[in-house]
């Protein structure tokens, strides 16, 4: 590791990637794992909300048109193989991720590029494909709360997760992967990983580590 891509956990947000009901066991994609993750999810949720760090929800809607869809999937959604389509009780985020039961997403807003606040520090944003910098205002948005550091978690390395990670390298964001909190990862993923500087850590690694800088940052403000 070097001091350029060391985590700094007074900057750091988590994103979460497409854990979406759908990619759920006996969902309409189901992805093998992601429902086994939601524990280790919900408990790095519930430390960025008391610490009050910022969280994204990146979710993929597809139009049942299909004109959104990512080439290799248009064929299967316009011959009406549905999933993690707008509106539909499939392409809702997983209830386990959710701060307030009953939520919905605000498919107009999310399609047309905004961010829907679901928490005082918490987004959701819609991503037209793998990656959650391609086409959206992710970065932006980072930039103004002062994050250096991306915490990812959710579904499915190889694809989203993994582009998602790439581009945020690419954008010079230290990058810090829950290990045990992200579906699809294998041991070559965690190669790739690790040889773009990535920190892989365990969910309670995680958890104490962001816990400690925020018990630090408010003896600072107690004691100025």
């Amino acid at each position: 590791m070097s001091h350029y891509t060391d985590p700094d956990f007074s900057s750091i947000a988590l994103v979460t990637i497409d854990t979406q009901c759908d990619t759920l066991d006996g969902g309409a994609v189901e992805i093998p794992g992601t429902s086994a993750i939601l524990p280790n999810m919900q408990a790095l949720l519930s430390r960025f909300r008391r610490t009050g760090r910022p969280i994204v929800h990146v979710v993929r809607l597809y139009k049942p048109d299909g004109s959104n869809v990512d080439l290799c999937r248009r064929e299967l959604v316009e011959s009406g193989k549905g999933f993690l389509l707008a509106g539909s009780a499939g392409s809702q985020l997983a209830p386990q991720l959710l701060p307030r039961k009953g939520l919905r997403l605000d498919n107009d807003l999310l399609l047309g590029g905004g961010f829907q606040q679901i928490g005082p520090h918490e987004v959701v944003m819609y991503k037209p494909r793998w990656g959650a910098f391609y086409g959206t205002p992710l970065e932006e948005h980072l930039r103004a709360l002062g994050v250096a550091t991306l915490a990812f978690t959710g579904c499915n390395f190889p694809n989203c997760p993994r582009a998602s990670i790439y581009e945020a390298s690419e954008r010079d964001f230290r990058l810090v992967v829950a290990e045990d909190a992200v579906s699809g990862l294998d041991e070559r993923g965690r190669t790739e990983l690790e040889a773009i500087g990535a920190r892989l850590v365990r969910t309670r690694t995680l958890i104490d580590r962001v816990g400690r800088r925020a018990a630090r940052a408010a003896g600072e403000r107690l004691t100025a």
